[in-house]
C-alpha cells in the first residue's frame, strides 16, 4: 500500500511554522478523535510536531421544562481543530487516526492552515460563556409564549428583571390579564 503524503514533499527541509489545522471526523465522533489522537501524539513522541487539539465548543442556555439549563454545544460539529507543524510525520499521524475522513483544504491530502484571524475568533468564542442575558424587549411589547404550560398564548410584557433575565407577562385567562413570570428565553416578539 502505498503512503499519501502532503503535495509539500520536496520542502521538507524549509523551516516549518505551527499553524491550526481543521480536520474532519465522522459526525459526532468529535470527542473520540481527539482522545485518540492525543493517545497517538503520546505514544508516538509527536509532541514536538503536535501541540493542541481542541473540539471547539461554546456555552449555550436553552429553556427545557420551563428552567434555564447551560450546555455546551460544538461549533462545527464533524470537526476537531489541531494546533501542528505540518512534516510528513505529523500529516500522517492525524491523517491515520480512527474516524478522521481528511484535513480540510483542496482535497484530503493537501491541508490549508486557518488564518489568524479565524483562530482567534474561535478561540474566544469557545472561552466565552453565556452567562449574562441580555433581554431584547420593553416593557407593552406584545409576546407569543414559546415553552411551558401557557405555550402557544399571546400576552403583553408587564415587567423585565435583567438581573434574572426573566418577564411578567400579562396573559389573558377567562376574560382577566393575569401575570405569568417566565424566562426571557420563553417567549418571542410578535
Amino acid at each position: 500500500m502505498a503512503l499519501h503524503v502532503p503535495p509539500s514533499k520536496g520542502q521538507v527541509d524549509k523551516p516549518r511554522t505551527r499553524e491550526w489545522y481543521a480536520v474532519q471526523t465522522y459526525s459526532g465522533y468529535e470527542e473520540a478523535v481527539a482522545r485518540y489522537l492525543r493517545q497517538r501524539v503520546e505514544s508516538l513522541a509527536m509532541s514536538d510536531k503536535i501541540f493542541n487539539i481542541l473540539v471547539p465548543k461554546e456555552k449555550t442556555t436553552k429553556v427545557k421544562a420551563g428552567r434555564r439549563q447551560t450546555t455546551e454545544e460544538k461549533i462545527y460539529p464533524g470537526y476537531v481543530l489541531v494546533d501542528m507543524i505540518l512534516t510528513e510525520d505529523s500529516w500522517y499521524v492525524v491523517r491515520n487516526t480512527p474516524r478522521v475522513t481528511g484535513f480540510v483544504g483542496p482535497d484530503n491530502t493537501t491541508p490549508s492552515p486557518l488564518s489568524k484571524e479565524e483562530v482567534e475568533a474561535l478561540l474566544a468564542r469557545t472561552g466565552r460563556e453565556d452567562s449574562r442575558v441580555t433581554i431584547d424587549l420593553r416593557v407593552g411589547d406584545l409576546v407569543k409564549i414559546t415553552d411551558g404550560p401557557f405555550k402557544e398564548y399571546d400576552g403583553k410584557i408587564a415587567e423585565i428583571n435583567e438581573e434574572k433575565g426573566s418577564i411578567k407577562v400579562l396573559v389573558p385567562i377567562f376574560g382577566r390579564d393575569t401575570a405569568v413570570e417566565l424566562d426571557s428565553l420563553q417567549v418571542r416578539k410578535v
